[in-house]
């Protein structure tokens, strides 16, 4: 039998009555697809056998299921990371990641083809952008990397918008996926338990304050000083770090959601006690936590880890701040788990330079 069909516009990108409307068929109809889709994570139609046999025939000859075809797949004996490059319907190419830290598993999701932003030491920026991808290609990710969970499957997944691209670039098409992925007939995931992550994008975050959810927020902040983070973020050049905190201010007010603040540490570039005591004033007034993440190491860039010692100066600044601050354990670096590697190793557009 061949495999079916995919397409941007896959069911699994639409809601129960949006499918039953797609397929012309009754509510019931949607409710099952839904559920083969989301819960079971089948996306082979003919699979679906609480359906009629001629209904089956009909949809899988008429409608794409899926949006995702699996490709490259590299897991961590070490620490059970798991990165999967997918296929879209175009050609082009995405990364998700599964996370396992004991019981608990986190799902990296994409939301963009590429990335516009140009982060200096990011994977994905390097390679530029391709374009936005849907609602279907954006919870697919999830509910194939929970499908690969088997009988793991223990406890409900977290999930974070930190893979390739802005989300708030693709506004719609990620609060879509949200909502898909908190379905009650399908993942049933709640919305403190998935993060939405952002570079920076002041319009995005204010327009996010207004979601009548408690779905949770981080930012990528990198540097405490806007000369630096223009150098490694240009959005802050267009939103530079005085109205960043204003919006964060703004978000907190309306939402009163404790955000996380997002630091990779580069060496000598910002994990200096200076950055750190920067990275405390930026902090003033939030109600905020500190991730501290060792930087993955990209082929062809210049940058270098930070060292174990220098990280542990680096939190011990901010914690004499009073400054709440966790140093994320390494995980995945052996299996090019910075977003963008393994679609880079693919494409050829990470190979090292000279």
């Amino acid at each position: 039998m061949p495999s079916p069909k995919t397409s941007p516009d896959a069911l699994t990108g639409l809601f129960p009555s949006e499918i039953a409307e797609r397929i012309q068929g009754p509510p019931l109809r949607g409710r099952q697809l839904f559920q083969w889709l989301h819960k079971k994570q089948v996306f082979d139609i003919h699979a679906m056998t609480d359906m009629p046999l001629a209904d089956r025939t009909r949809i899988a000859e008429n409608h794409a299921p899926a949006a995702l075809t699996p490709g490259v797949l590299q897991s961590s004996p070490e620490t059970g990371a798991q990165k999967t490059l997918y296929e879209l319907a175009d050609g082009e190419t995405i990364e998700s990641v599964l996370l396992s830290q004991g019981h608990r598993i986190t799902l990296c999701l994409s939301s963009q083809a590429g990335c516009a932003l140009g982060c200096t030491f990011c994977a994905t920026g390097q390679a530029g952008f391709r374009r936005n991808l849907s609602a279907a290609e954006i919870t697919e990710q999830a509910l194939r990397l929970t499908g690969s969970l088997g009988e793991d499957r223990t406890n409900t997944p977290n999930i974070v918008y930190m893979g390739m691209g802005e989300p708030f670039q693709n506004y719609e098409a990620v609060l879509k996926s949200i909502r898909l992925l908190m379905h009650p007939e399908g993942l049933n995931i709640g919305a403190r338990k998935i993060t939405v992550s952002t570079a920076g994008d002041v319009a995005g975050i204010l327009r996010f304050a207004e979601e009548p959810w408690q779905v949770r927020l981080s930012v990528s902040l990198h540097a405490g000083d806007d000369d630096l983070r223009s150098r490694l973020v240009p959005l802050n050049r267009r939103y530079p770090l005085k109205e960043l905190h204003h919006a964060l201010l703004q978000y907190q007010e309306k939402r009163n959601r404790q955000i996380t603040i997002e630091w990779v540490l580069i060496k000598d570039i910002n994990d200096s006690a200076a950055q750190a005591r920067a990275l405390s004033g930026f902090m003033h007034g939030l109600d905020a936590t500190v991730n501290l993440i060792p930087w993955n190491a990209v082929p062809g860039l210049d940058y270098r880890p930070s060292p174990l010692k220098q990280r542990e100066s680096f939190i011990a600044v901010l914690k004499q701040a009073g400054i709440k601050a966790t140093l994320r354990k390494e995980r995945g670096d052996d299996i090019d788990a910075a977003c963008g590697q393994l679609r880079n190793i693919r494409h050829g557009a990470s190979e090292p330079k000279g």
